[in-house]
Order: structure tokens, then sequence, then C-alpha cells
């Protein structure tokens, strides 16, 4: 009966056991996040369950204060459900990529990618320790370095907590934080303006991207992948930066507050890397400006990198959308960059993902705009962080009834989960048994 089933659970595609795996995380985390000793004042199952899949899909959009409602107890569990989220669809992540657009199986190898060298299962899971490696450095230098802003403020104990409970959410890119106000209280201060971007973007960037950076040291050598995420990384850093600076520099109820000059550009730097991925604040989201709410949208939707603990369509797949588009208006019949060209099926894969993504959006904005009273905006700066698994909002999550929790919680699974799935399906080939003659279609 056993042998049976595991054969059976086998059997099933590794994506689907993914998803049921996480789903089993976030019902038990759920579990101990409802135990009295998790939290000071009494929360509801909904409060629990919601809590934890943002943690679990490293989000970090909140229906309660994770320094006053929860103890402890209840930040050390959120801490690990944010850990064992992030963290899982890293190791995850590597596998699925090595099976996109190679004809491999399941249960065989499994390749990398373009430039980088082909690897056995068992050298897989040497890349995986390494990733653990990797993930207990940053995170360990990262508290180590937060020690000394809050422990002077906060005492030995709880200082020391709030500096690892913020290294862990810093890497894992979800946003929680142990402050009701976000980071507001540290917008001036340097090290915090320097300590948690480097932790997210480094955690968002890619292991892939990781990997060439510090085996090949050389850009002639490094992927393909890797060249498209580090330009468009160069990109959109200083792009949501200055952006942010320019929309809000007079806003009185943002950076039009800060008298000193310097201030100012250190949060429109924080609050523009933050942005795609991460979910922390040092300003106020709700007063953002209309304009600046909307290029946060399209940022979050963007995301970070692929086999990273970013959410979003990924930074790698804008840019072959990109690319795609300017082929067209130029009449290319083949897309490449860097030397290297971009097959049809992996410019489709990108059609796919980009138009799944938009419909599960727009169906998530729909649903929210039908049950609930509240500025159009707002619902759609919501939806777009939670399939982003960003944790911005701009006040909406506390005002979400039943109907729009299990929307947002839907929308974060899927966020998150989804595209690994889709990839891995899109990764199967299967030889067409029949060819029909080519059809006229008018488009435009």
């Amino acid at each position: 009966m056993k042998r049976e089933f595991m054969r059976g659970v086998g059997a099933l595609p590794p994506p689907l056991i993914l998803a049921v795996l996480y789903a089993l995380l976030i019902f038990f985390g759920a579990i101990l996040l409802a135990l009295p000793m998790a939290h000071h004042t009494p929360i509801t199952w909904s409060d629990a369950l919601f809590t934890s899949t943002s943690a679990v899909t490293v989000t970090g959009l909140v229906v309660l204060d994770t320094g006053k409602d929860l103890t402890i107890f209840g930040q050390a569990v959120l801490a690990i459900l944010i850990q064992m989220g992030g963290l899982g669809l890293m190791t995850f992540a590597v596998m699925i990529l090595g099976a996109l657009g190679l004809p491999v199986g399941i249960t065989g190898h499994h390749y990398l990618r373009e430039d980088l060298n082909q690897f056995s299962m068992d050298q897989l899971r040497a890349l995986v320790r390494t990733i653990l490696k990797v993930v207990l450095i940053c995170e360990s230098i990262g508290a180590l370095l937060l020690l000394a802003v809050f422990v002077p403020e906060q005492g030995l104990l709880i200082g020391a907590w709030t500096a690892i409970f913020h290294s862990i959410s810093a890497f894992n890119n979800a946003g929680f934080s142990t402050f009701a106000e976000g980071l507001v209280l540290y917008a001036a201060d340097p090290l915090v303006n320097t300590v948690i971007p480097a932790l997210f973007i480094i955690g968002g960037i890619g292991y892939v991207v990781l990997h060439d950076m510090f085996a090949k040291r050389s850009w002639r050598k490094f992927s393909l992948h890797s060249k498209l995420m580090l330009v468009g990384t160069a990109i959109l850093i200083p792009w949501s930066v200055g952006m942010f600076a320019l929309l809000e520099w007079s806003n009185p109820s943002t950076l039009g507050q800060i008298d000193s000059i310097g201030t100012r550009l250190m949060v429109s730097w924080f609050q523009g890397v933050t942005t795609r991925t991460a979910g922390f604040n040092t300003t106020d989201i709700g007063s953002l400006h209309d304009s600046t709410s909307m290029m946060f949208i399209s940022l979050m939707l963007i995301g970070g990198g692929p086999t990273s603990t970013a959410g979003g369509i990924k930074v790698t797949t804008f840019i072959v959308m990109m690319l795609a588009t300017v082929a067209f208006f130029r009449r290319q019949q083949q897309l490449h960059a860097f030397g290297r060209s971009i097959a049809l099926d992996q410019v489709l894969k990108v059609m796919a993902l980009t138009a799944i993504s938009v419909i599960l959006v727009f169906v998530g904005i729909f649903v929210l705009v039908a049950s609930h009273e509240g500025h159009f905006l707002d619902v759609s700066f919501e939806v777009a962080s939670a399939f982003g698994t960003v944790g911005l909002s701009r006040g909406f999550t506390g005002e979400l009834t039943d109907l729009g929790r299990a929307t947002i919680m839907a929308i974060m699974f899927v966020g998150r989960v989804g595209p690994l799935t889709l990839g891995f399906f899109l990764a199967t080939r299967a030889a067409p048994r029949l060819r029909y003659p080519a059809g006229q279609v008018y488009l435009g």
C-alpha cells in the first residue's frame, strides 16, 4: 500500500507536488500562528491564514501588527515560514530552470541553460548546498551589521532578534517588519539603507547570476541569462530611483516633508530599489502621487530575477518581450542579444507567461472592485503587489472582506508558485502527430 502510494506520488508532476507542499506549509503555519502563545491579542483564523500565506509566498502584505500583535514565538514562526518559502522556491527553481527548453525527463538529468555547465543530479544537489551557504552567509552578515542599529535602541536580546528577523525578511524579499510603520523611522540611517537593499538585491537577482559572478568572473563568460538580468537590473534601478525622486520631490506627504537633500536621495534610493520585489518602505506608501503609484505597479509586475526569492513576471521575461517587440517592428526574423539567438519557443513562453499574468491581475482587480468600495488605484496597487509578491500597500489590505482576503491569498499563491508550475509544463515538449497547412489571420 505504501509503495503504491509513493509510486502514485512519484508519477505526479513536480510543480503539482510543490504546490501541494506549499499549501500544506501555509495551513500548518496558520495553525501555529493561531496558537495562544503566538499572539498577544486574539486573532481570527482568517488573520492567521492570511499572514501565513503572505509569509510562505514571501509577499509581506499584513493584516496584523507583526511587532505588537505577535509574540516572539509568533514572530519566530513567521521568520521560519519566510525562510522556507523563499529558500524552498529558490532551490526548486534551479531544477525547473534546468528543465526549461530542453527535452529531458522529470527523473532524468537536468540542465542549466545557455553557457552554464551541464550538471548531473549529484552536481545539482551540490548547487543547492551552495545556495544554502550563500543564504546563511548573507543573512548572518546582514544580521550582524543590523545589530549596530537595533541593539542600542532595543537592548541586546530584542535588538538581536529584530536584526535577525529583518535580515531574513530582507534576503527573502518578504518585506515583513516588526515596526508598525515599516522602516520609516530609519529613513535617514545609512546602515539600514545599505544593508537591507543589499540583502534583497542579492536575494532577488537570482542564483544563476550569482553563480556566474563568483565562478566565471568574466563578462564574456557569463550566460545570456546573466547578461540580460544584469543589464535589466542596471537599467531598472536608476530608472525607479530617479523617477521616484522626480515625481515625489515636492510631495509634502513624502519627500517634500524632508529638509535634508541627502535624506531625500536616501529615501528615493531605498524606495526605488525595494519596489520591484522586497516591499519595505521608508515613506508613507498611501501618500504617494497617483503617477508614482502607477509606476510602482509596473515595477511590481516586472519583479526580480528567475531562480530567486523575488516575484513578478521576472526581469528577463520583460526584456525578451521588449526585444521581440523591437524585432517585430524591425521586421527581423531572428531574435538575438549579446551574440546569442533566442529561440522562438522561448519567445512563446514569454508571451504565455505575460498573457496569463495579465489575465490573473485583471481578474483579481475585477473581483475586488466588484466586491469592495474602494479607490480603483488602491485596488489595482494591492493586486499588483500580491501578484508580484512585493507587499507594498496603499492601506487597502485592512479593508479587505473575507472574499477580498481569499482573492488576495489566491493571487499571492499563484503569483509565487504559478510561474514555476507553468514554466515546468512549458518546458515539456511533445512532438506534434499532425501538421496542418498554414492559414491567414489578420492581426492589429
